[in-house]
């Protein structure tokens, strides 16, 4: 037990320091699996064909609609040009006065209307830059702007939100994208609040010191393909594949642009809470489909769909300003591919690591944490997110190995699932923004800024924000349940 034990940490360490030093996971993952089931004596060939790929091709099989819709989307809003629309007007109407909310601002309503992280990043950045200039703000604040508003309350608190993230749960909970409505937007008001309160801090404090905007002189090369690699684990868009596909020569209104995020939000919203439960699903228990309930797929095909008319209406009001369809539906397409199978690979490894006899010592373990089920899940999905590096592996690792003990003891404890929905989705979404996560690498590697200059800003509205709000809807939910 102990050498099964002392396994699992090597593989666990093995996986985190060679995947920052940017060697692809996909085969990372395999290996560090193999690894812990010979630390275990465990059979090994037969982990790596029945439980790491029946693992992976599950997820695959329950998500991969899920990043192929949501890197199309995210390719034909960028290359409509509607994402620079709505982030200009933003930053047109709040002025260089009101710099760093406007750059917070203009990520949120993005990437909360379904555009992809990176997408976001690579077309705010630029816009920020200016902005920043203008305004004399240092550009080591600029990477903690964009990610308090691309990477925080949009991704995990905000209710209805079609990140990978926020569907990750419904299939173990039985929820909808719209799981603890009430306390996501509380969760979300506190990131925000937080978050622009520490940069407004930051900015006061610079002007003070006479420390202005001035570009780095360090190197730092963006096309690095180790960033690729930390990259595909972060979100479900390939950043390889944005050059790819043909850039519109002319803007849309910002309306036409703003238009298909709302036609996200809400076919969301009419799906989850009036066409899907209108639906006779009664065939769903048939062995032919799978033997589940509209319980476990409602929330996926939710968010489908929404993508689905969003990117129809897109194209519908765009098709003039799409000089070449087809090749930038193809770079969104294969965009999907490397972030869907880097994830499953993890996925794979996290079902490897559960069927090790060891890891009935680390799920005890976690369970027996003070504080009810809702902290031991917030511990267990942060250990896991930030040893991985990304929300959606480590969250989805944590809820194939515990996903139905905890429905266990929510049943136990009166908790609502909605409440451990939303529990696990912002757990996910803080120490994974640890130095090594692929988003916070390659943010800072656009911007043009190391570490040392911009990590604690980061750190500051991405971690220590986000632990800030998880703590108060444990609290809330605690006291007053679910709403």
């Amino acid at each position: 037990m102990i050498l099964g034990l002392l396994g699992i940490l090597a593989a666990l360490g093995l996986l985190m320091w060679l995947s920052f030093r940017g060697w692809s996971i996909l085969l990372l993952a395999p290996a560090a699996a193999l690894l812990a089931a010979f630390a275990s004596g465990e059979p090994i060939l037969a982990h790596l064909t029945q439980v790491y790929m029946t693992g992976g091709a599950g997820f695959l099989a329950q998500f991969f609609p899920l990043f192929l819709l949501g890197a199309l989307f995210g390719k034909l809003m960028e290359d409509t040009g509607s994402v620079e629309v709505i982030a200009r007007f933003m930053t047109e109407k709040l002025g260089t006065g009101r710099t760093i909310l406007a750059v917070v601002l203009g990520g949120a309503i993005v990437t909360y209307g379904g555009v992809s992280l990176f997408v976001a990043i690579f077309v705010l950045v630029p816009m920020a830059q200016g902005l920043f200039r203008t305004a004399n703000i240092p550009v080591r604040l600029m990477p903690a702007a964009i990610a308090l508003g691309t990477m925080t309350f949009t991704m995990s608190a905000l209710p209805g939100t079609p990140a990978l993230q926020n569907a990750i749960p419904m299939p173990f909970f039985g929820t909808t994208p719209f799981a603890a409505p009430g306390l996501g937007i509380i969760a979300a008001a506190i990131m925000l609040a937080f978050g622009l309160w520490w940069l407004g801090r930051a900015e006061k404090a610079a002007r003070r010191a006479g420390d202005g905007y001035h570009v780095s002189n360090e190197d730092i090369a963006v096309d690095d393909p180790n960033l690729r690699e930390r990259a595909t684990i972060a979100s479900e868009f390939d950043p390889a594949e944005l050059p790819h596909g043909r850039h519109s020569r002319t803007s849309p209104s910002f309306a036409i642009a703003l238009l298909p995020l709302v036609v996200v939000i809400a076919v969301n919203l009419l799906m989850s809470v009036v066409v899907l439960p209108l639906l006779d699903t009664s065939f769903l228990a048939e062995e032919k489909w799978g033997a589940t309930s509209l319980s476990a797929v409602g929330g996926v095909w939710a968010v489908v769909v929404a993508l689905f008319v969003a990117i129809v209406t897109l194209i519908a009001f765009n098709k003039d300003r799409l000089p070449s369809l087809r090749e930038s539906m193809d770079a969104g397409a294969n965009a999907s591919v490397l972030p869907a199978f880097s994830v499953a690979s993890l996925v794979g490894f996290g079902a490897v690591i559960a069927a090790l006899p060891a890891f009935a010592v680390v799920r005890d373990l976690v369970l027996s944490i003070g504080g009810g089920p809702l902290v031991s899940l917030a511990v267990a999905t942060n250990i896991l997110a930030a040893l991985t590096g990304s929300a959606s592996g480590g969250m989805t690792i944590a809820l194939d190995a515990l996903g139905e003990t905890y429905m266990r003891l929510a049943g136990e404890y009166g908790i609502d699932p909605a409440l451990l929905h939303r529990v696990a989705v912002m757990s996910a979404g803080t120490l994974d923004s640890l130095p090594h996560n692929g988003a916070v690498v390659t943010l800072l590697a656009v911007c043009g800024v190391t570490h040392k200059q911009s990590y604690l800003d980061i750190f500051m509205v991405a971690i220590v924000g986000a632990v800030i709000a998880l703590a108060a809807v444990i609290v809330l939910g605690t006291v007053f349940g679910s709403f």
